[in-house]
């Protein structure tokens, strides 16, 4: 699964991650969606803009016109402090995302790619997020369950309140609990609440209690482990049967995985 698209190759978030990550033949893809001031959903993973783009102010009080407005590609280079060839040449590298032309280049590809978007919460908007995302996914007939030749969309959150709204908006839509190091002990056990059947967890876990991915498996939960960039941590995932690898590098993982 290719973290915020090809992250590491292209800035993370913009149309141009994504199809260097469609073209290495990805398994999927995960983006991180909030609310603009006029209740657009973009796919930024900050609450400020100020890390990936030229502005400044947070992403909640800023309208879509102004931050399509902003440069969302310069701050990227390589790991060798070189932009990208051809970077200049990519009119996609430094425009902003919206969820909508993210799912609209999704069914393009005509193939079941597994679509992971986050909700980032807290929000001053709360519920709304989760409401506008129901809505945005009923434009693309994406709310019904997994259709042949669609993406196939899962729900993630660090919220357990934003994952029961969505429940209640699209219970077709597969839930992802997202679980980080700090996390209680409660959510290495393989439990998760009720209505729930994935977790998603902190690659630190696995590192630290590599035993909890088989407690969830044992309870007949799908396991995903986010940020998987070493090659360490790609074999473990391996070898305990993680189902989906989050990375920021898929590049280099699906060679490892080769």
């Amino acid at each position: 699964m290719a973290h915020r698209g090809a992250s590491a190759e292209a800035p993370e978030h913009t149309l141009a991650a994504y199809t260097t990550a469609f073209g290495l033949g990805v398994d999927g893809i995960e983006c991180d969606v909030r609310l603009t001031a006029d209740h657009h959903l973009v796919c930024v993973h900050d609450r400020r803009v100020d890390r990936t783009s030229n502005g400044d102010g947070v992403i909640s009080t800023l309208e879509l016109a102004h931050l399509e407005g902003l440069d969302w590609g310069s701050w990227k280079h390589l790991d060798d402090g070189s932009a990208p060839e051809g970077a200049d040449r990519d009119p996609e590298r430094g425009r902003l995302l919206t969820l909508r032309r993210l799912l609209d280049a999704l069914t393009r590809q005509n193939q079941e790619l597994l679509t992971l978007v986050e909700t980032k919460h807290p929000t001053r908007y709360g519920g709304l997020v989760e409401r506008q995302l129901v809505t945005v996914l009923r434009e693309f007939a994406l709310t019904g369950g997994d259709r042949p030749n669609q993406p196939h969309v899962r729900v993630m959150s660090f919220s357990l309140l934003a994952l029961m709204r969505m429940r209640g908006l699209a219970p077709d839509v597969p839930l992802v609990y997202l679980v980080e190091q700090s996390a209680p002990r409660f959510s290495w056990d393989g439990s998760l609440p009720t209505g729930i059947t994935a977790v998603g967890l902190d690659v630190r876990i696995v590192r630290r209690t590599p035993s909890v991915v088989h407690a969830h498996h044992r309870r007949g939960h799908t396991v995903y482990v986010w940020t998987v960039n070493d090659d360490e941590d790609v074999e473990r995932c391996a070898e305990l049967g993680v189902d989906v690898i989050i990375s920021d590098r898929p590049r280099h993982v699906l060679a490892l995985l080769d």
